[in-house]
């Protein structure tokens, strides 16, 4: 075993634009992220992007089953998490890379197809990226400015999401998983963390944290992901066999930019589960007096000096939680203890950490080619200094949203990518390649193909499903519960000796829609 596991990263932009209706009034941010989803789908064209008639297919998602073991009656829930239910007025599309691009909450988002392993994450999240670009000049090219931003707080009071999801075996106790991941979670910013210009929900306070989301976190734990949002989310929609697999819904990290952190942020995170996993008696136990607040503590310090308080009189840093649960990991990683395997990927992830971690005790400002948040104040800090600006300086709060800015010529971190100041994982090639091409060892491929090579008969799709016709134009639903089955390996084949639908459905088992 090692941090390889199947998971993934799904972003909701930031959105603005100039565009008005015919009255002189804004578009909404629900009409503009419908035009970025179209674009891109008339952009890539057949082949690489279902068409506007295709849909999503809903039928096996559940967003009000809570992994506490019950499920929320629908009429009290808020409508943001009725996720389930199909809205023709919303642009949905699904990608030949296996993504799914559409509209949620009024944002664009990029759900990045299943991979296994973090560089793979990486990877394709980077191909999000290039997604929404191609979108916006497409736009651009007919008259229509939109501008996109990858991060997760518009400075005013309003956080969007950027969601991780990791499968993990359903004997592992929810509880125990909750409990394990608590600490963790409030500390990963700490090598994790985008950073952000402004204190509070809606910046009321001037200064510099850690982490985009900190001051978004209400709950300890909880169902929703709007309201209340809590640090370990409950839902339980495994997107898989629900009997063998649980998906972990992580909705407290930051939209990122910068490759090593992205890296940092999933297989730091993987690695702890798998800890969990194996090794229960082995994760640190370090139960928090105040969870939400010490979340808040440690991303308001960018010094890494806060101190946490926990249940048993300790105060801890940030840089100290993070510690605690990497030593048992190493030791089980380097001893091959129940499993585990020093892979190529465990010792990337393992090297970064303890790297990054060590370098952040002696000098933050030594990582800021790996560390986004540490990077960004930098540049932030050179600013103020020649400009002698404060943290409350509005060209700092709109330098904070440019950071973002997924225009190559405006955004800071494209530029600094690009200047070779923030270190790269992935190459443009690799990149260029995700955007189109599916990751070869999960459903993913088979879901991707079907898009690539039928197109127009591919109906609707879903993580875990896709919709065909047959030879009478009926709805078959070829159910796909597996993430590591269909993979290119298992299927190239099949679909290599079809096509059409109509007979590949000939050798597929198949379900009435």
């Amino acid at each position: 075993m090692s941090v390889r596991r199947v998971m993934g990263i799904e972003t909701e932009l930031g959105i603005t634009s100039t565009q008005v209706d015919r009255q002189g009034h804004p578009l909404t941010p629900m009409l503009l992220s419908g035009q970025v989803v179209r674009a891109y789908a008339d952009a890539a064209g057949p082949g690489a992007a279902l068409a506007q008639s295709s849909g999503w297919d809903y039928a096996d998602e559940t967003p009000l089953r809570d992994a506490r073991g019950y499920e929320m009656a629908r009429e009290l829930a808020h409508r943001s998490q009725l996720t389930d239910v199909e809205d023709p007025t919303i642009a949905n599309t699904v990608l030949s890379n296996g993504a799914r691009f559409y509209v949620d909450h009024a944002h664009p988002e990029y759900s990045a197809p299943e991979t296994t392993s973090p560089l793979a994450a990486v990877r394709y999240d980077r191909a999000g990226e290039l997604v929404a670009r191609t979108a916006i000049e497409h736009l651009a090219a007919q008259g229509q400015e939109v501008r996109l931003y990858k991060n997760n707080v518009d400075g005013k009071g309003a956080s969007y999401g950027t969601h991780e999801n990791y499968l993990v075996p359903r004997t592992v106790p929810f509880e125990r998983l909750a409990n394990a991941l608590i600490p963790f979670l409030i500390a990963r910013p700490v090598i994790a963390g985008a950073g952000r210009v402004g204190l509070g929900q809606a910046s009321e306070r001037a200064g510099f944290q850690l982490s985009q989301r900190a001051d978004y976190l209400e709950a300890e734990i909880g169902l929703e992901t709007t309201l209340r949002r809590p640090i370990v989310n409950t839902r339980d929609e495994p997107h898989a066999s629900p009997h063998v697999h649980r998906r972990l819904h992580v909705i407290v990290g930051d939209a990122t930019m910068a490759d090593v952190t992205t890296l940092l942020a999933v297989g730091s995170l993987s690695a702890v589960l798998r800890l969990v996993e194996t090794h229960p008696a082995a994760v640190p136990d370090l139960p928090l007096r105040y969870p939400v607040a010490a979340a808040q503590v440690i991303s308001h310090d960018p010094t890494l000096r806060a101190t946490v308080e926990l249940l048993d009189g300790r105060a801890l840093t940030g840089l100290d939680l993070l510690e605690a649960y990497l030593e048992p990991i190493e030791s089980a990683a380097v001893a091959g203890d129940s499993g585990w395997e020093l892979d190529e990927d465990t010792r990337q992830v393992l090297t970064r950490w303890r790297t990054v971690l060590d370098a952040l005790r002696e000098d933050p400002s030594s990582c800021a080619d790996q560390v986004e948040w540490v990077a960004k104040k930098a540049l932030l800090d050179r600013f103020r200094e020649r400009a002698g600006a404060g943290w409350a300086d509005p060209r700092v709060q709109a330098m904070d949203i440019q950071w973002h800015d997924l225009d190559p010529q405006r955004g800071l971190a494209q530029r600094l990518r690009a200047a070779g100041q923030l270190e790269r994982l992935v190459t443009d090639e690799e990149i260029t390649s995700a955007v189109t091409d599916p990751p070869e060892d999960t459903r993913a491929w088979f879901r991707g193909e079907c898009v690539r090579r039928y197109g127009i008969d591919v109906k609707a799709a879903s993580w875990d499903s896709v919709v065909l016709t047959d030879e009478r134009g009926r709805l078959r639903r070829v159910q796909l519960p597996e993430p590591t089955t269909a993979t290119r390996a298992q299927v190239e084949d099949l679909v290599n000796r079809h096509t059409g639908t109509v007979s590949l459905l000939g050798e597929l088992a198949s379900d009435d829609v």
